[in-house]
């Protein structure tokens, strides 16, 4: 994986050289000297590699996911603002399922640096919703569920959304009275 400033260097040098070209009356190279710098210059904007992991999780391999991700050794240097909070959204999807903590780490990460779509920012408002409830942080756990509804335009959430709310409902509803120890043990 290039860094980002050397995808701009060979972009500029790739142009550079396709206007050399067509001074020298070579269109053609110019031309496909020009369709290779679009390339790059696309690969600058859409990194390949979490494109990649896009496609790993469609298919539901979060070991594939996680290995491509493990291939940006520096996030920071390698990828655009947006492009690493999404590097961070992705990690904490993949890990999510292991490590919550973590999870937490990643996904305010990119609550942090910011996501392009609505949809993605809902998700992880969401889950962080989730990690919130599980360590008894209602509060907070309430307001990010309410800013994931608002980022849900499209209500693709609303399910989900849904069953959190009905799960803290029935939590709520099972409270342990005060005098009420369960450490005890009966012993007959």
């Amino acid at each position: 994986m290039l860094n980002k400033n050397i995808k701009l260097a060979i972009t500029v040098l790739l142009l550079a050289t396709a206007v050399w070209q067509f001074t020298e009356r070579n269109i053609g190279n110019g031309i496909f000297l020009i369709l290779i710098a679009l390339i790059v210059m696309l690969f600058y904007f859409k990194n390949e590699i979490l494109i990649m992991t896009l496609f790993k999780l469609r298919k539901q391999d979060m070991e594939g996911a996680k290995k491509m991700l493990a291939k940006i050794k520096n996030p920071d240097g390698a990828l655009l603002r947006k492009q690493n909070g999404y590097f961070n959204y992705l990690n904490g999807i993949v890990v999510a399922q292991d490590n919550l903590t973590l999870a937490e780490k990643y996904f305010k990460r990119a609550v942090e640096l910011g996501l392009n779509q609505d949809a993605d920012m809902a998700v992880t408002k969401l889950q962080l919703a989730g990690i919130a409830f599980s360590k008894n942080k209602q509060a907070e756990g309430a307001k990010l569920m309410a800013e994931a509804e608002a980022l849900d335009k499209q209500n693709m959430l609303k399910d989900q959304i849904l069953m959190m709310k009905n799960q803290l409902k029935q939590v709520k509803g099972q409270k342990v009275p005060m005098g009420y120890n369960h450490s005890k043990k009966r012993s007959f």
